[in-house]
């Protein structure tokens, strides 16, 4: 004869059961998925885009429709075995485990995870911020027991300044500087559609030129309906290099240093990073217009979301992790490092 188990013996999930950091990416045993594995998985929940956080060649791929798209455009239609669209908000069953999709305000269609099972949430914030954003959804605070955060930023020397401003600073160099060609580093996807709708918000009507690069995931920003204005490719011609004089050039960070940008009119080179906080970092890549636009969270911003959300632990990964796990002892919350590998904050 069976007798119930009276609820006061049934053990309380522990947090390491529910979600725990793999060689492969966080894994949740009870419902058999990874979440932004770093190798191909059988299931993998992913929170954007980025290819550091979206890799092909997994089984099945859960993510916002966005993210689908965006990874297709990339990797092309068989990135995955099977692809869910997961709605904002709307929880999805996964193997017994409820999972919930919530805006993270980093890059088009970039969210949040909730991972819930026997009363335990998980929250995995994939990467975040908090500044405004025009072309995507902005970040929803999620109340729950254990907040896993990036920390690319996490340092108290990273405060970024108002977004507005730093295209400020970027129109007034070409009311100052109209023979030049301004070269904009942003990256390709997030950054760069970020710097053109924030310079069309700000009264830029000009075209603007982008990079062979770009236009892909430019046409996709468009086509999810973040316009972006008249946008051009900057193909420099023998006997045309005068119209790009006080232009604007949008392309990725790593071709300001080619012999493609030395083909415009005395080309003057701007970074929309956040790293270009630390001025020597501006220095060694030659930027002259460091312009302080980042689509991670700044420390602030890292240390008021966990205030906000009211966590009784926090698990920090990629990034400066000491600091802000030592920041979370001093107030009282516990927290570790996760020490996952496969993850860039570089080309930020």
């Amino acid at each position: 004869m069976k007798f119930p188990i009276h609820p006061r013996y049934i053990a309380i999930m522990r947090a390491e059961d529910l979600l725990h950091p793999t060689p492969a990416g966080l894994y949740c045993p009870s419902g058999d998925f990874y979440i932004d594995p770093v190798r191909a998985v059988d299931r993998a929940l992913v929170t954007h885009g980025h290819a550091d956080h979206a890799r092909p060649g997994h089984g099945a791929v859960l993510a916002t429709p966005e993210t689908l798209t965006i990874m297709a455009a990339r990797y092309g239609d068989g990135f995955t075995g099977r692809a869910d669209a997961a709605v904002f908000g709307k929880a999805t069953t996964v193997n017994g485990v409820n999972v919930t999709f919530h805006p993270a305000g980093h890059v088009l269609g970039s969210a949040q995870i909730a991972v819930e099972k026997n009363g335990l949430r998980i929250v995995a914030s994939g990467d975040y911020k908090r500044a405004a954003d025009p072309t995507c959804a902005p970040f929803v605070p999620v109340p729950c027991d254990v907040f896993i955060t990036e920390a690319t930023f996490a340092l108290p020397v990273f405060r970024h300044p108002d977004a507005g401003d730093e295209i400020a600073k970027l129109l007034t160099s070409l009311q100052q500087f109209t023979e030049r060609a301004h070269l904009v580093g942003a990256y390709s996807l997030g950054k760069a559609q970020r710097v053109i709708r924030m310079l069309r918000d700000a009264g830029y009507d000009a075209p603007i030129y982008i990079h062979g690069a770009l236009e892909k995931l430019c046409n996709l920003y468009e086509s999810e309906g973040v316009s972006l204005g008249p946008l051009l490719p900057a193909t420099v011609e023998t006997n045309d290099k005068d119209q790009f004089a006080g232009a604007v050039i949008v392309a990725p960070p790593a071709s300001l240093n080619d012999k493609w940008a030395r083909r415009f009119p005395d080309p003057l080179p701007a970074f929309a990073s956040g790293w270009m906080r630390i001025r020597q970092r501006a220095k060694q890549r030659g930027v002259e217009l460091p312009l302080i636009l980042s689509d991670h969270a700044d420390w602030d911003e890292l240390t008021d979301t966990i205030t906000e959300i009211g966590p009784s632990e926090v698990w920090v990964t990629h990034g400066r992790e000491e600091a802000l796990v030592r920041w979370c002892e001093l107030q009282g919350i516990a927290a570790r490092p996760l020490n996952i590998v496969g993850y860039e904050d570089e080309s930020e």
